[in-house]
């Protein structure tokens, strides 16, 4: 409640009120890249939605820099790769854009839902957080394999959720997913600390290198750790005989400061080549602050098979639901194939670690003091900043 301490008599009320003007969303064509829907999403949702900028987001664009061009024919580009087996597609919009979506275990919809969602030429991949009790967590995974999935993805990054207090003063009110169990209907998750507090309640901070023989003997699906952070458990992984793993700080929500997965990659990649690992045998992912094509160029450059996008799917999703994913994707790859014609790669082999300078990526000292592409070239979508 807010409270009004008056040092004079307040004014006679107005006779009229003035009208707050209703925000009208622009047309869906009017998004020229993934930054337009995140002004329209603040607009949109600007109470349930967290947007905010950071670290993940300046490292991209900002600690690399690329080579120029060969004198190379680029008339055609070829941005297919090889990920494997698994592929997740979550709903139509994925299907729709043509790219790989990961199956999430917290959702707003249950399983049986998401799953049925697919279509049938769909393949999927899926994201875990291990339960306390390993039985509900061996279920769950038993019903994915079943399903058709063909990957998971373990999150190992999320001991215990970090503290997001925006999330606190939100709270957690509404009825969740059916993660694992009905936990909420025993009174075990306090939901009046934010929905933070609620899904640490399944997770097992207990899970460790030692867990591994247990996750691979409860599935014949690929397995994988997502929140890898250093080289040395990449190796630990590789040597564990994983199929690969996500380089991930959680979006900087976890731990804060810890480094984001594109600066840890270069040191990755050297390592498990070193122990024999190849793209064959072991796949290298990261997510974080991808925005743009030339952000999954550089990733892949370094060694990644492929880069995870999460902040623009929820913005676009927020502001013109399934067709605001479908365009920004189409964004994404547009501009993908823009730095590839001009790099002179023209196909995913072609791109290599040659094609970016890292120099300043462990020193944190950028080439120019500010994003100029962001804040000199791109000019903000004004109708949804409302400037």
């Amino acid at each position: 409640m807010d409270v009004n301490i008056c040092l004079r008599p307040p004014s006679p009320p107005a006779q009229v009120e003035e009208e707050v003007e209703e925000f009208k969303k622009p047309p869906l064509a009017a998004m020229l890249n993934s930054f337009d829907f995140e002004s329209v999403a603040r607009e949109a949702t600007m109470k349930s939605l967290s947007v905010t900028t950071t670290w993940l987001s300046s490292a991209l664009p900002c600690d690399f820099q690329f080579e120029g061009g060969r004198q190379v024919n680029v008339r055609e580009i070829d941005m297919s790769t090889n990920l494997g087996e698994g592929m997740c597609t979550l709903g139509q919009a994925a299907k729709k854009a043509g790219v790989p979506y990961m199956l999430p275990t917290l959702s707003s919809y249950t399983l049986d839902e998401m799953l049925e969602a697919r279509t049938p030429d769909q393949v999927v991949f899926s994201q875990l957080y291990v339960n306390p009790e390993r039985s509900r967590s061996e279920e769950y995974v038993t019903k994915l394999e079943k399903a058709g999935v063909q990957a998971l993805f373990v999150t190992v990054d999320a001991p215990q959720l970090g503290r997001r207090e925006k999330d606190m003063r939100n709270k957690f009110t509404q009825q969740g997913s059916d993660v694992q169990g009905d936990d909420e209907d025993d009174g075990a998750v306090d939901r009046s600390q934010g929905a933070t507090r609620a899904i640490s309640s399944y997770i097992d901070p207990g899970l460790n290198w030692e867990d591994v023989p247990w996750l691979k003997s409860i599935t014949k699906m690929k397995v994988l750790l997502k929140g890898v952070q250093c080289a040395e458990d990449a190796v630990m992984a590789y040597k564990a005989g994983l199929s690969g793993c996500v380089l991930s700080n959680h979006g900087g929500r976890q731990l804060d400061t810890c480094r984001p997965g594109i600066e840890v990659l270069p040191e990755v990649m050297e390592a498990i080549k070193a122990e024999g690992a190849t793209k064959e045998n072991f796949a290298v992912f990261i997510d974080g602050g991808v925005r743009r094509g030339g952000d999954v160029f550089k990733a892949v450059a370094l060694g990644a098979q492929a880069v995870g996008v999460g902040r623009p799917v929820l913005y676009s999703l927020a502001s013109y639901g399934q067709n605001g994913i479908v365009r920004m994707v189409h964004m994404l790859q547009d501009e993908l194939q823009m730095v590839m014609r001009l790099a002179g790669t023209p196909n995913i082999p072609s791109i290599t670690e040659k094609h970016v300078i890292t120099t300043n990526l462990a020193d944190h000292i950028v080439p120019l003091p500010v994003d100029n592409l962001t804040h000199k070239t791109y000019q903000g979508l004004e109708p949804a900043a409302r400037l």
